[in-house]
């Protein structure tokens, strides 16, 4: 019983296994980085699909862009977690955003989206059309936007007419 310990002692204490345990653990560590960049992208490409499927649903119009994988549609491809742009309709808890392609995204609002305007907090009933804002998400199955924050910017004139907050 004592050679057998002798002989596992020696292997677990050899620098060719503690060799061998380092490269596998290099391995698996890379294969995880590996595949969490595949779900990554799998996201994202998975809510470019979902939004160009639905395009017709969450915008009652036809997809300008041509089918998903034409070359139109790979120059206007969808960010996927927010959008910048100014409201065009509200139909709470969905908001049409026009981003500055003029690309509309649908944008869901829920009960724990937290909305600012300048430094206040504000109800999703006190957005109006035309307001200029800036959404950040993530995607649903639906092809929109499930907001997670927003904020009202303020508009281009106010900053021009020298009306611009002081410091």
């Amino acid at each position: 019983m004592k050679k057998i310990y002798e002989k596992m002692k020696k292997v677990f204490e050899s620098k060719v296994l503690i060799g061998v345990l380092y490269g596998v653990g290099t391995i698996i560590v890379v294969l995880i980085i590996f595949s969490v960049g595949v779900s990554v992208g799998f996201h994202k490409a998975s809510f470019g699909r979902d939004w160009g499927n639905n395009y017709s649903r969450n915008f009652g119009a036809d997809n300008h862009g041509g089918p998903l994988g034409s070359p139109e549609m790979m120059d206007s491809f969808p960010n996927a977690h927010g959008v910048v742009g100014k409201i065009i309709k509200i139909a709470l808890p969905t908001v049409i955003v026009a981003d500055r392609d003029n690309l509309e995204k649908s944008v869901l609002i829920a009960d724990g989206t937290k909305i600012q305007r300048m430094r206040d907090i504000i109800a999703a009933a006190d957005l109006k059309v035309d307001d200029l804002i800036v959404v950040i998400g993530s995607p649903s199955d639906q092809g929109q936007i499930e907001a997670k924050f927003i904020r009202i910017m303020p508009s281009p004139d106010f900053l021009t007419n020298n009306n611009a907050p002081t410091k």
